[in-house]
């Protein structure tokens, strides 16, 4: 086991068959990188490719779950980056590689256009000025668009996966629209949609979409998922997806 540094810990997922170091005080994942890497489709032997991957969550489960070639982990921050390539070694994973770049900067080294079966993104959900802003840059980062916005994520998405290839991203459901949308304008057509409820009596809070680049129109909507059957209470299925039982 990789001992923590100072600012950092070390957390379990999926009932302790992974472990990931993470900043104390900085952005740390949510059960949406959860949902994001439980939701998407993926084969064996396939090129995957996360956008602004933070600590590197969604692409070590991708990686323990689906047994791809290579998962590519783009990540703007150096000290992030740093991270998902330890997390990596802490989980045994050599076919995941971080890569300290911009999703914003057309040509990154090692990271070919149209070459990845498959690209996942948790963009941030706040435009730049709605809310209150984090003073902590690492969270400001992922919860805000200061670095980069929905629609330059998904510009990014289409620029790498192959004609063909899937796109998943899970986003606040109050802008769903803005990112259907935005999708469709870069030829990632929507093929299904889940929308994320914390109860069943509430509004959905979060959206999962899987796009697939140059394909016809036609939607699966799937059923609802339900976190909480009720108050700090999973849900059967929610209990699933975090692996608690």
């Amino acid at each position: 086991m990789i001992a923590p540094i100072d600012e950092e810990t070390v957390d379990t997922i999926l009932g302790g068959r992974l472990q990931l170091v993470q900043p104390k005080r900085g952005y740390r994942f949510s059960i949406d990188s959860i949902l994001l890497a439980r939701f998407a489709r993926c084969r064996p032997g396939a090129r995957v490719l996360e956008l602004g991957a933070g600590c590197g969550v969604v692409s070590i489960m991708i990686a323990v779950q689906h047994r791809p070639s290579i998962v590519t982990a783009m990540e703007i921050q150096p000290s992030l980056a740093s991270m998902i390539e330890r997390n990596a070694t802490l989980n045994q994973l050599d076919k995941v590689v971080a890569v300290e770049a911009d999703l914003r900067v057309r040509k990154v080294a090692n990271v070919a256009p149209a070459t990845y079966d498959l690209v996942l993104a948790n963009p941030p959900y706040r435009r730049v000025g709605g809310g209150r802003q984090s003073p902590n840059t690492g969270r400001r980062l992922a919860r805000d668009e200061s670095a980069a916005s929905l629609s330059q994520f998904v510009v990014a998405a289409a620029r790498y996966v192959i004609h063909g290839g899937r796109v998943a991203m899970i986003f606040t459901a109050e802008r769903s629209a803005e990112l259907l949308t935005e999708l469709k304008a870069n030829r990632l057509e929507p093929k299904r949609i889940r929308m994320v409820h914390p109860r069943i009596d509430m509004d959905a809070s979060t959206i999962l979409v899987e796009a697939r680049k140059g394909a016809g129109v036609g939607v699966e909507i799937e059923p609802p998922l339900v976190l909480y059957a009720a108050k700090g209470v999973y849900s059967a299925e929610g209990r699933s997806m975090l692996a608690l039982e």
